[in-house]
């Protein structure tokens, strides 16, 4: 039998803007850590760098669905280059400042005008979707291949900014983040073929925000409370591996917490599920909240490790079965707008959760920080719990962008709404 995920690279084109889409969104493992790795070894203080990765997670959370909004209504090209041009120069100022001393406040602006980053990940999906809008079993392979990828670069992303900044010199981590991001985006937008056809806003147009959507709101607060896991997770795992007189480790240990979710993705993406996509949703955000409790237990790095890689196998599938899940609720004319909302509301979470497990940090050592991470988990499994009726009521009435999600028929979708 052959490879679905051979399979989906029969498409011309796909080969080329997938591996650039790889380069080009490195940058989400990197910059965040990177400054974090920065600003430690700088100063010292966890809590001036969780704050100015907050300040970023924040900037990004305001500004992408924005910048996503002007992808759907122009194109890629025209948008994605002078908005990462725009952010790199950012990171080149915030690198600048850092290194010289200068006052925190400019760390601040800098750090907020980096968030105008676009969500590249969001862009290879829309691509994907333009290719297999009518093929959903190839469409769900290709979800599952683009997390598997969002993964590698956690894998990767962590170890090459803390090991360059640590072992190089402090803002190597950021620069390098930032030469991924051009490099990445230049070679994506000079694929013209490929790229999802613009939808220009007319008089008669829908101009109201995709995140009008009732689905699309469960989905984006609850990840505002996954994304406060990750955060907290990045912050705290660097402190206890410093504390424990290991720091570059911090960034292996990431790396195994991606291999987790790596190798659940893959085997993910070879299933031909059936049933309702939102159960498998709600089940997996509740698998990512059992699986903090550990990490609190944790005494030594070994264990620490073990405790990610096994609360890592929760993270890919629940953000394939979320790509899925905004692909059926959000019309197609704002699809990537749909999907980079789920990034705003990582982004949100990511920035609570690394600026409150800073303080505590600060505030009572590493280890305590993990319960933030716990706390988090428990909000999201309860948004989720809350918002799982109108998730799956939310789709009467609305326009889909596919006529089928998640290897569900047509047939199937209707009768699962019916009942609901």
């Amino acid at each position: 039998m052959p490879s679905p995920y051979r399979a989906i690279f029969a498409a011309p084109g796909s080969r080329s803007f997938s591996a650039a889409g790889l380069i080009g969104r490195m940058p989400l493992s990197m910059v965040g850590v990177g400054i974090l790795t920065m600003i430690s070894q700088l100063t010292g203080r966890y809590s001036l760098a969780g704050a100015l990765t907050a300040t970023l997670a924040l900037s990004a959370a305001a500004i992408g669905p924005q910048v996503s909004r002007l992808v759907d209504q122009y194109g890629q090209r025209r948008v994605l280059r002078p908005a990462s041009l725009l952010a790199a120069v950012a990171v080149a100022g915030l690198l600048l400042c850092a290194a010289n001393n200068a006052p925190d406040w400019t760390l601040f602006v800098f750090s907020a005008l980096a968030g105008c980053v676009p969500s590249v990940g969001s862009m290879i999906r829309a691509r994907w979707t333009a290719i297999y809008r009518d093929s959903p079993r190839e469409l769900h392979t290709a979800y599952s291949l683009e997390s598997v990828l969002d993964e590698v670069c956690f894998i990767f992303g962590p170890i090459l900014a803390i090991g360059l900044s640590t072992t190089w010199f402090p803002e190597a981590g950021p620069l390098v983040a930032g030469v991924f991001l051009l490099v990445g985006v230049w070679w994506l937008t000079a694929q013209r073929t490929t790229e999802p056809v613009p939808h220009p806003r007319g008089a008669d147009t829908d101009r109201t925000s995709a995140l009008r959507s009732p689905g699309l709101q469960v989905l984006m607060a609850t990840f505002v409370a996954t994304g406060a896991i990750f955060g907290s997770i990045d912050v705290v795992t660097l402190a206890f591996a410093e504390e424990r007189g290991h720091k570059a480790a911090a960034s292996f240990i990431l790396a195994v917490w991606a291999v987790g979710s790596c190798l659940a993705g893959i085997v993910f993406g070879l299933l031909h599920l059936k049933g309702k996509a939102e159960r498998r949703w709600v089940l997996g955000i509740c698998a990512m909240a059992v699986s903090m409790i550990p990490l609190l237990l944790a005494g030594n790095l070994p264990f620490l490790a073990v405790a990610l890689f096994v609360s890592g196998l929760a993270i890919a599938p629940t953000m394939i079965t979320t790509m899925a899940l905004i692909e059926a609720h959000v019309p197609r004319a704002k699809l990537t707008e749909g999907m980079t909302w789920i990034s705003t509301g990582l982004a949100v979470g990511v920035a609570l959760g690394s600026s409150v497990a800073g303080w505590v940090i600060d505030a009572a050592g590493a280890k305590t920080g993990y319960v933030v991470s716990i706390s988090a988990g428990a909000a999201a499994a309860a948004v989720a719990f809350a918002g799982y009726r109108r998730l799956t009521r939310s789709a009467q009435g609305e326009e889909p962008s596919n006529d089928g999600y998640d290897g569900d028929s047509r047939d199937e979708r209707d009768k699962d709404r019916r009942v609901a």
